[in-house]
């Protein structure tokens, strides 16, 4: 029997008047109005017209009556059917092969049962399938044709998938750098802890080489060897993501350079290449580098310097290129213990202490509290410029400079030459960002605790030998327990699909976004198990964010490498205008740059300010930001004076007079009782409103106070000129 004539009968067993509207082909046009809340009134907008005046009244409300109720019946039927036809395994396991994974099945069903139920008027084909099947003519799995005709409308790609498929084969990526498999390189791993000489013999080989380039994991890496190697007579070139220097007047480029790791090139010639910190050929975001580099950097000699841990996986790694490892061993120069008592009090800090925190709020509370008790102490962590750094470095390690306490990150842990006798952690916990981009809080591992730890008594420094505990008693054991385990040995390396495989992506996908063909990319690549792909949320968040810029897609793809903060609005804003200035073909000029950023910049006024102007830019940043201290500085003491006599709130200072709040009572200011000021006066000014609201506190006040007329006591002569001259320019105007 046929599909049609099953239908016939299976309609014209619901009665008459169902079978006459079946006949006219007006039952499946009531479906949308059938699906909404407003029932009756759709069915009678739909009927009506044709059944008026063919029906008998009575006859034509009940046919409204059958219709609605059977098709509430229908749905809830279609809807079990549906359900059932998702949950087949057979089902799922065909459409694996046809390229659909358990994700993409889900958001193609989706799609489909939506379509199925709210679609105004269904294909002809699929309509008798579904009426077959709630006859029982038909199997649940004659819906497969269909669905995966919707599938391929909602996921191009399926139609190519075998060519997607080989393009996305990421199981062998030796083979994606032709130039370096062209040669037979020499590869040399020094391998040892921190402070065991390993990179500095990888740095001297680099030097006395004819050509060389040095990929480290941080900025403040590229520009030291920059400057040891300009320093020692070899011209060497700056590359980093956010700046480009030549040493050559003419910007030729050097026949060295220093760079970070993602900065190198896989296509220029070298006859030496140093690869630092391997070990980071495993991260979750930037492990893709390093195994970029180690494949595909074109040097006669490639010097590896890391952990022991990875010495058999890079040897394994370098077996699928035929190119063999020389291994060389080093051991830690000078001596470093764990302590059995933990300090447990700033008051017990000695010079030469490190205390490392893992978060900025920890850093800003520390070093406060420090302060407060008359020490000085620098300030490092990773956001920090990379000359602010330096300078922060220089200042802790300068024997004839008063601060002798650090106050760091782990950003210490690689990179910086600090003279440290002891390190401190003051917590074991630090946020990470785990698989699927999310951050989370985790106990440090083995290999970042030693490699902190390891900056204690670092070899050439004023001390021999290094210490390390903890500030908190409880954290000892736990620190020792970290620190007696074995590393890990690294098993795995990232990957990132490369631009070339984007865009042969996008040929097979046209109409694609980038972020989409990231997303398909990463869905149907293939990887063993040496490799992994990274993350890369913060390329589609760039990704989409230019999507509306007219870009060719290799320029894109470019732009959304930018290693810029997602979270500075400025930034982001700034990434977009130069994203359009491009895509206009327009210069990107230095004066264009400067109208970006409002340059020259405006001293803050306030903390916000003080913060925006730490992002905006490096060069120059320090002065400005220690100008806008001074400026904070001052608001808080004029306003302290301002309820007193004898002050000019104008001029933000004291008048040239003599004034009744003397240096030593405003910093007792907090307290009424010791500066003599009213407690109605204290109230309203700045300072004590901050004390009153835990935003400072009066031992604080009195620190800021003190530092004030400490660095600035040879400015006040300049101040009081300034407050004279403005006194005098206001009492001009009140004569005229």
């Amino acid at each position: 029997m046929s599909s049609t004539s099953l239908t016939h009968r299976y309609w014209g067993s619901h009665g008459p008047e169902t079978w006459w509207l079946y006949s006219n082909g007006i039952l499946w046009s009531l479906q949308p109005c059938l699906s909404d809340s407003s029932v009756y009134y759709g069915v009678y907008s739909h009927v009506s017209v044709t059944a008026r005046y063919t029906m008998e009244s009575t006859a034509y409300y009940m046919a409204i009556l059958s219709v609605v109720t059977m098709w509430f019946l229908l749905t809830g039927e279609l809807l079990k059917m549906l359900n059932k036809f998702y949950k087949r395994n057979e089902i799922q396991k065909i459409a694996a092969d046809q390229g659909l994974d358990a994700r993409l099945f889900h958001q193609a069903f989706i799609s489909f049962r939506k379509y199925v139920l709210e679609i105004s008027t269904l294909s002809a084909d699929l309509h008798i399938i579904l009426n077959d099947i709630c006859c029982g003519a038909g199997h649940i799995d004659d819906l497969y044709p269909y669905f995966m005709r919707h599938a391929k409308q909602i996921f191009p790609m399926l139609d190519c998938m075998e060519d997607l498929r080989k393009i996305s084969d990421l199981r062998v990526p030796a083979n994606w750098y032709p130039e370096a498999r062209a040669i037979q390189r020499k590869v040399i791993f020094h391998a040892g802890p921190t402070n065991s000489g390993k990179t500095h013999h990888a740095i001297q080989r680099y030097l006395a080489a004819k050509s060389g380039v040095y990929c480290g994991p941080l900025k403040l890496l590229a520009h030291e060897i920059f400057e040891k190697s300009n320093t020692a007579g070899v011209p060497c070139d700056l590359v980093t993501g956010e700046e480009r220097t030549f040493v050559d007047a003419e910007k030729r480029q050097a026949e060295h350079v220093a760079c970070t790791i993602e900065m190198c090139s896989v296509t220029t010639p070298y006859e030496v290449a140093v690869i630092d910190e391997i070990q980071m050929i495993r991260d979750i975001s930037r492990g893709w580098a390093w195994t970029r580099a180690l494949l595909g950097l074109c040097a006669e000699e490639i010097h590896v310097c890391g952990e022991p841990a990875a010495i058999n996986f890079v040897t394994e790694l370098m077996y699928t290129t035929g190119e063999e490892v020389e291994v060389r061993n080093y051991k830690r120069l000078t001596p470093c213990s764990i302590l059995d008592h933990a300090v447990e009090s700033l008051d017990n800090l000695r010079p030469g202490d490190c205390i490392v925190c893992f978060s900025k709020n920890d850093i800003y509370s520390i070093s406060r509290q420090i302060e407060i008790r008359g020490l000085e102490c620098a300030v490092i962590y990773g956001s920090l410029p990379p000359g602010t750094k330096l300078s922060q470095a220089k200042k802790f390690n300068d024997p004839e400079d008063p601060c002798k306490i650090l106050v760091a990150t782990d950003a210490i842990g690689m990179g910086l030459n600090l003279s440290i006798k002891r390190i401190i952690f003051n917590s074991l916990v630090k946020p990470n960002i785990n698989e699927k981009g999310e951050k989370e809080l985790d106990t440090i591992s083995t290999s970042q605790a030693l490699q902190i730890a390891g900056r204690a008594g670092r070899f050439s420094s004023i001390f021999k030998e290094g210490e390390v505990t903890t500030m908190h008693r409880d954290d000892l054991p736990i620190l020792k327990e970290i620190l007696s385990r074995t590393v890990h040995a690294i098993e795995i390396a990232g990957l990132h699909p490369t631009a070339e495989q984007i865009e042969m992506f996008a040929y097979h996908l046209p109409d694609a976004t980038l972020s989409n063909l990231i997303d398909i990319f990463v869905s149907l690549s293939q990887v063993d198990g040496m490799y992994f792909v990274c993350n890369i949320d913060d390329f589609k968040f760039l990704a989409d964010m230019i999507q509306h810029i007219p870009l060719n897609l290799r320029s894109r793809y470019v732009f959304c490498t930018a290693p810029i903060n997602k979270k500075q609005p400025f930034v982001c804003t700034s990434f977009l205008k130069f994203a359009r200035q491009f895509s206009r073909d327009e210069p990107l000029t230095f004066d264009w740059v400067c109208r970006l950023v409002s340059w020259p910049l405006v001293p803050p006024k306030n903390i916000k300010d003080l913060v925006s102007s730490h992002n905006l830019i490096q060069q120059e940043l320090d002065s400005i930001i220690q100008l806008g201290v001074r400026n904070i500085t001052r608001l808080i003491r004029a306003t302290e004076t301002s309820a007193t006599p004898g002050t000019d709130p104008l001029s933000n200072q004291r008048r040239p007079g003599p004034s009744p709040v003397s240096p030593r009572k405003f910093r007792g200011a907090p307290k009424a009782h010791d500066s003599g000021v009213e407690a109605g006066q204290l109230d309203k000014s700045l300072g004590s409103r901050l004390v009153q609201e835990g935003l400072l506190t009066p031992d604080l006040l009195r620190q800021l106070q003190k530092e004030w007329s400490k660095e600035h006591r040879q400015e006040e002569v300049g101040v009081k000129l300034v407050a004279e001259t403005l006194n005098n320019k206001l009492k001009g105007r009140k004569k005229k």
